[in-house]
């Protein structure tokens, strides 16, 4: 059976006008803009109080070595496609990398992490969840929008972080690291945590989201800041479990993204090590050992991570999302199928499953028959093709026996039967996918044949 995929970690691309056209009047003159450089070719990202930082890495998507190169001194939004900022062609490019619905990260936006000027952030961001809530309503089963949240001002931050609910989004980012005098274990957090847990909205950890160094947005070394990405998240997660949020507040669900999987398990050794050796000297002391509180409550994505896709069973796969970075510069975008299975090829297909779409499914209260309304109009379209084309008994059969079950579980889904819809989902025969493209083509020749 063809793997359902729910991508756990994708993007959109801002339009270049988003806040410029969108902000309040009074502030419109200090909105975050898209420049081209001066002096040099390419564009640059340009907000209050940050240095320019270049914009092309966020449609990078497939390209490598010297092509990459060229690709980040020359390229602007001419060469990106329009799925970073229009929902009816993001649909499209889903469905090229086989991918049936996603979870979906700013990209400009967090870059605005990094800003000092309080008021300004939370009125960008704020800008920024609107639209990003409209994009989502084109097909909500398949876009899961999660919100930008500034955090200067908690209690600002939980009353936004309410209105991300009230707006359909499915979870928010944070800071990836906050400031080094405002560690995630303080206090001043509290509210923010108590009301994440309560509203049942997973926050996430985002790598290129954080106060720290490695959040700077720039091509200097690559290759080496590249390696550093991931710090500010086990940082975080550091501060979240041995500073004893996570005991203190067991419904809350964290999301360390894009940072892989590989080096966990020696991660959560370590912090057991070093909660019995220093645990006492804590604040809060811990009723769990610390790999524990990761199992109950931290969810990771990663890209293309064999070594950690090795060690998913043993540390517990319920915590893991797969995750395609569509369409930064890292993405596996359009050959994701690829690269799971190159990953995934020796992972029990239970294990798969979960990492693949349940995790993401449970975690974001996304629809588990994502691929059901993927194929349910091409369903109805093939019906109505295969009652104007002739065709011999079996594949009359075959066609619409397959054609059925989709319809079938769209009827249950749409009526919110969505366990039912992932059974009948489930007894699709495996190479349906192959045999609708097949029969497509023979239906539109023997249509061809038929009007001449």
């Amino acid at each position: 059976m063809e793997r359902v995929i729910i991508s756990a970690d994708s993007h959109v691309m801002e339009p270049a006008d988003l806040w410029s056209a969108r902000l309040d009047a009074g502030l419109r003159d200090r909105a975050p803009r898209v420049l081209r450089n001066e002096g040099r070719p390419g564009w640059s990202f340009h907000a209050p109080g940050l240095p320019p930082s270049t914009v092309s890495g966020a449609w990078g998507a497939g390209r490598r070595g010297e092509d990459l190169k060229k690709h980040l001194e020359n390229a602007g939004y001419e060469s990106a496609r329009p799925s970073g900022w229009d929902p009816a062609a993001r649909l499209e490019d889903q469905d090229v990398d086989g991918v049936h619905a996603e979870v979906l990260y700013s990209t400009l936006g967090m870059r605005l992490f990094r800003m000092t000027d309080a008021a300004l952030q939370r009125a960008f961001f704020r800008v920024y969840n609107d639209w990003l809530a409209g994009f989502c309503r084109h097909e909500p089963r398949r876009l899961h929008g999660l919100g930008l949240i500034s955090l200067w001002d908690v209690d600002a931050g939980v009353a936004e972080l309410e209105r991300c609910v009230a707006l359909g989004l499915k979870g928010a980012m944070i800071w990836g690291h906050p400031p080094a005098d405002a560690p995630y274990y303080s206090p001043a957090y509290d509210p923010l945590w108590a009301a994440a847990q309560d509203l049942e909205l997973p926050l996430s950890l985002h790598i290129v989201s954080g106060m720290g160094e490695e959040s700077r947005v720039d091509f200097t070394a690559p290759a080496v800041r590249y390696m550093h990405m991931l710090h500010e998240i086990q940082r975080s997660l550091s501060q979240l479990v041995l500073g004893g949020v996570l005991e203190r507040f067991p419904r809350l669900r964290i999301v360390g993204a894009e940072c892989d999987v590989g080096w966990l398990a020696h991660w959560m050794q370590r912090m057991d090590h070093a909660d019995g050796k220093f645990g006492a000297m804590m604040d809060v002391r811990l009723s769990l050992r610390p790999s524990e509180y990761v199992r109950r409550q931290v969810w990771l994505t990663f890209l293309d991570d064999p070594v950690g896709a090795a060690s998913l069973e043993s540390l517990g796969s319920d915590s893991f999302m797969w995750g395609s970075d569509f369409p930064h510069t890292d993405s596996t975008w359009p050959n994701s199928r690829a690269v799971i299975e190159k990953n995934l090829a020796s992972v029990p297909e239970p294990v798969a499953r979960r990492v693949l779409r349940e995790n993401a499914a449970a975690l974001y209260k996304a629809t588990r028959c994502a691929f059901v309304l993927g194929r349910y109009r091409t369903a109805i379209d093939l019906y109505e093709a295969a009652t104007k084309a002739p065709r011999s008994p079996m594949e009359d059969h075959v066609l619409l026996a397959e054609a059925t079950k989709i319809l079938y579980a769209g009827a249950l889904l749409e009526v919110g039967e969505a366990d039912k819809a992932w059974t009948v989902a489930e007894t699709i025969d495996d190479n349906f996918s192959k045999m609708v493209d097949l029969m497509r083509q023979d239906i539109q020749e023997r249509l061809r044949a038929k009007e001449s």
